[in-house]
């Protein structure tokens, strides 16, 4: 239940943040068009579809801003980068959202938010932690912390709460977070 009520707290927040920096005129009830993009199916599909549970029960606690209803549309990036790029761009172009929500994955999320970087349409990465996802950006942003904040924090805490003066990275190199976080670990453990 913890892990719910931060996804509805980061959501929440996360619709503030893309709320407040919503310019585009509309008619007075027309709904708030909020674009979410998320792995719902693919490798990445389990922590997807937390933070949709997450997105929609924020959506519940609040479900009107500016006194207009906000509407989620929500599409698939099917744990794909050049998926996650055609997303935002359907989000964008076809649905006319003036907001975005996501993505899962910085791989992903480098991906969409360079397309909405030149959209011009300001996008909230939910648990994106590499650097170069908000790196020159002017329109995208992050809700977390990223993985040279993690890794030194993890090495620090081993090192001088627990004690260890050696340690060894077991990764999958085939996962982008695991091979960016166990690299700042692995710096800061040596430092």
């Amino acid at each position: 239940m913890k892990l719910g009520k931060y996804l509805a707290v980061l959501a929440a927040l996360t619709l503030s943040l893309v709320f407040g920096a919503q310019t585009a005129p509309a008619a007075d009830k027309d709904p708030i068009k909020i674009g979410v993009y998320l792995p719902l199916t693919g490798q990445n599909a389990f922590g997807g579809q937390l933070e949709l549970e997450g997105v929609r029960l924020a959506q519940k606690e609040m479900p009107t801003v500016l006194d207009r209803p906000v509407e989620l549309v929500v599409v698939d990036n099917k744990s794909d980068k050049v998926e996650a790029a055609n997303a935002v761009k359907r989000l964008v172009e076809r649905d006319k959202v003036v907001a975005l929500i996501g993505t899962y994955g910085s791989s992903l999320a480098m991906a969409g938010a360079e397309v909405a970087e030149k959209a011009k349409v300001p996008g909230v990465g939910t648990s994106c932690t590499n650097p170069l996802v908000t790196q020159g950006k002017n329109y995208y942003f992050r809700a977390c912390f990223i993985d040279p904040y993690q890794g030194a924090a993890a090495a620090t805490y081993a090192f001088e709460n627990l004690g260890f003066k050696k340690a060894a990275v077991l990764m999958d190199m085939t996962n982008d977070y695991a091979v960016g976080l166990s690299s700042f670990f692995s710096r800061s453990f040596k430092k």
